[in-house]
Order: structure tokens, then sequence, then C-alpha cells
């Protein structure tokens, strides 16, 4: 029923400091697929190394090989790879995982602003490359993971603007947070709980075709729920650019995000159709599998 965009599973787990262990086995993320009726996923490497433990994209593409075409790899490229500088050949690096069966880049989260040339020259070879590329977005700098902006997100409307034929796919709370209008900039830091007067992810939707977004992790959820009215408007709008995700990073992790989007489709907030689209149908599209 269901087609994850946003998956990530890992051979060997580690252990993190007072926390769950990251991230789930093969073996764990196919049973929590099953309880949630996810046929299909996208399995996304993690490499920066700001908060998460990296792992290798070859990990991804063995394990993927391994599930019998039921997860899809991403590749994934740290801006700083090779030389640390605004003129590295990534492109080498993204033409060999498309040889190996990658079909987009993500999760990109290195705690960069986006405006940093080593970023720009990254986008530069992902739009070459004909990837699309899921990102996480922050509103801290110097601090954890994700791409930095300031509030209001002008830094990635200048990469939509720069990068017209990539395809951005937006996800993480700073990104998620301006789904309203900001009561103040550390709401980006969160998951604002008020209601939505209509923000900058409505915007940029309208102005930019290359812009996409998924539902997953809390700040999915979370930009969902806290206005369930807003939401409705939000999905019928917005239907043919939203895909379902779950950025599920551990076993037997809590996810409410398909019982939401199953209800609304039950009380008739959104038609079959769309949901469909939602559910599967965007995501399969943009990896050309229909």
């Amino acid at each position: 029923m269901f087609f994850d965009i946003h998956g990530h599973v890992y051979r060997y787990p580690y252990p993190t400091p007072g926390g769950p262990t990251l991230f789930s086995t093969p073996a764990e993320l196919a049973e929590m697929y099953e309880q949630l009726n996810i046929d299909r996923a996208v399995i996304l490497p993690v490499v920066s190394s700001e908060m998460y433990v990296p792992q290798s994209v070859g990990e991804v593409i063995d394990i993927c090989k391994e599930s019998g075409g039921r997860w899809i790899p991403f590749c994934n490229v740290d801006p700083r790879v090779y030389s640390n500088t605004s003129d590295a050949d990534i492109g080498l690096l993204l033409e060999f995982f498309k040889e190996q069966g990658c079909r987009g880049i993500g999760e990109v989260m290195p705690n960069m602003p986006w405006n940093d040339p080593r970023f720009h020259n990254l986008l530069r070879h992902v739009e070459r490359a004909g990837f699309p590329l899921i990102f996480d977005m922050t509103g801290r700098w110097n601090c954890s993971y994700g791409i930095y902006d300031d509030p209001g997100m002008p830094q990635l409307e200048d990469a939509l603007n720069c990068f017209p034929n990539l395809t951005f796919i937006g996800h993480g709370p700073a990104f998620w947070a301006e789904i309203s209008t900001l009561r103040s900039p550390a709401d980006r830091n969160g998951y604002p709980n008020y209601p939505v007067t209509e923000g900058r992810v409505a915007q940029l939707l309208r102005t930019y075709p290359n812009l996409k977004v998924e539902l997953s992790a809390g700040s999915g959820y979370n930009a969902m729920t806290r206005d369930p009215e807003y939401a409705v408007k939000f999905l019928n709008e917005f239907h043919e650019r939203i895909m379902f995700g779950t950025d599920l990073c551990y076993y037997k992790q809590p996810f409410h995000t398909c019982d939401f989007l199953l209800k609304l489709r039950d009380e008739g907030s959104i038609s079959q159709d769309i949901f469909e689209e939602i559910a599967f149908k965007n995501a399969e599209k943009l990896l050309g599998l229909v």
C-alpha cells in the first residue's frame, strides 16, 4: 500500500550514548514495513558525520540487492569529499553510483549553509547526473546536522533558482516548520504546535516546479497534524508533489503517518486517487518505475 521514499538500514547498527541503537537491521526494517503495509522503499545512506556514524554507499547497494527488488538504493556524497573545495569533481562518484543502480541522492544533510560554494558544487554535479535529491534542513549553524538556512528559506530559494533541472525533495524540522508563518525563528528547531498561517513551503511549491516534499519523520507528521484542516487543503493542492516517507531510525520506533493518511482517505478528506498518489504513485513516477 505504501512506498517509503525515506528509509534507513544498517547492517551493523551502533549504540548511542543514552539513546536507541541506530539504525534498524534489514530484518528489523522488513518487520516494521510488514506491520505498516509498506511494500517498497528507497534506502538512503548516511555519510555526513556531524551526528551519525557514517556508512558506505556500497553497504546500502548490497542490502538493496538482497531485498529482491523491494528496496531501491540512493547514493550519498558529502560536499567536502575529495578535496574539500568548490571545484571537486564529484560527478565521478555520482556516475559511478548510478552505474551500480542508485536512483537518486540523499539524505543530504551536512551542517553547511545552502550558499556554501562547496555545497553548490555538489548541487551542480547532482543536476548534471539527473538525480533527485532528498535533503534535511536545520535552523542551527555549527551544531548537529542538516543544511542551514535563514528564516524564510532564502538560500533554498536561491538554490531552486540556480538549479532548475534538479529535483529537490524537502524534509526536516527547519523546512516543515515553515509550512506556517513563523512566530519565532526558534520554531525552526522543533515541532511548532500552533495553527498554520500559510508559510513559505506552499509559496515555494507554487513558484518552483523543481521542489517536492516528503512526509517522513516527526517533522513531516507534525506539519500535517498540527492543523489538520490546513493539512487537507495542502494535500489536495499539492498532491502531485508530495510523497510518503518514514525515516525510521531504530527498531520498533512508533510511527503514525500511515494511520493519519488512511483516516483522511476513509473520511473523504482526500480522494482515493490523491491517497494513492501520495502513498506510492508519486515515488514510482519520480524513480521511473511506471
